[in-house]
């Protein structure tokens, strides 16, 4: 089931409805094993779906965008969307086993305040550049604490700015925990944090004095520390009712996160913006 994890895990940015293992109605009493599942070799989800946002980390506009993702499985190495970006997981699946190990590259692709600027004000601080953060991602996961088929994870990412952009580092940790609810529905809760680098702080969340006579907000000097802290709530449903057998399927998400530290006190959220950000989704993913 780590492939179906690891897609809740990523579900703030992901569309899709997949298992690595079949998924049995926790209301039958002796649930028969499935002999053959569409996630049981190699196979993608192909999906797209709308979100909403804050316009940039600590905006309190919100825009709409579209959300296309593609996961799945090829050669026994997952790969999942990972934002605008992709993790890959080359240690394969053990069938049966208690516990399971993720372990592969990331990369992910940062936007904030490059486009969609709403705030007039922010605005006038000037575009950023657009960020592409590489590193790797490492995980362990251990299967059927409550019942045959639900589990808990904790990965992280650590990812460094090869674009020339914020040229910090960014370490993203997260806690999940999956369960089916029936054949055809399941749930997903995750916990995750980022932690920033001073480079990375002084980049989004710094005013220079130049800065703060165009936009008219206070100087102020970021330090690196952690940047937010929040919670996803994802639900997946099987449009034929058994997720087995591929096809189509929803997803609904809804998170929820809380800007720390520097990144809370920066004029730039705490003044133009707000340090509560919320984010929702909705799409529909065809599985083969």
């Amino acid at each position: 089931m780590k492939t179906f994890n690891i897609l809740f895990r990523t579900a703030i940015c992901s569309m899709g409805v997949v298992s690595a293992q079949p998924l049995m109605a926790q209301e039958d009493p002796a649930p028969m094993p499935v002999e053959k599942s569409v996630f049981d070799g190699d196979y993608i989800t192909a999906g797209i779906g709308v979100a909403v946002g804050p316009s940039y980390d600590g905006s309190d506009d919100y825009t709409v965008s579209p959300l296309p993702v593609v996961l799945g499985r090829l050669g026994g190495v997952d790969f999942q969307p990972r934002g605008p970006g992709i993790a890959l997981d080359f240690i394969p699946d053990q069938k049966d086993a208690k516990i399971d190990f993720v372990l592969g590259p990331v990369v992910r692709a940062r936007f904030d305040r490059h486009n969609s600027i709403k705030d007039p004000v922010v605005r006038s601080l000037g575009k950023l550049d657009f960020a592409l953060e590489l590193g790797p991602v490492a995980g362990v996961q251990v299967n059927r604490l409550l019942n045959p088929y639900d589990s808990l994870t904790a990965q992280v990412d650590v990812r460094w700015d090869v674009a020339g952009a914020h040229d910090g580092m960014v370490v993203f940790p997260s806690l999940t925990y999956f369960t089916p609810l029936s054949r055809g529905l399941a749930t997903s809760l995750a916990i995750s944090a980022e932690h920033v680098d001073d480079d990375y702080a002084d980049y989004y969340f710094s005013i220079s004095p130049a800065g703060s006579t165009a936009s008219g907000l206070p100087a102020f000097a970021a330090g690196g520390g952690w940047k937010n802290v929040g919670a996803t709530l994802l639900t997946a449903v099987d449009l034929d009712g058994d997720i087995t057998n591929g096809g189509l399927g929803l997803i609904f998400l809804g998170g929820y996160s809380r800007m720390l530290e520097d990144a809370k006190r920066s004029p730039v959220t705490s003044i133009r913006g707000s340090a509560n950000q919320w984010f929702g989704a909705i799409g529909v993913g065809y599985t083969f």
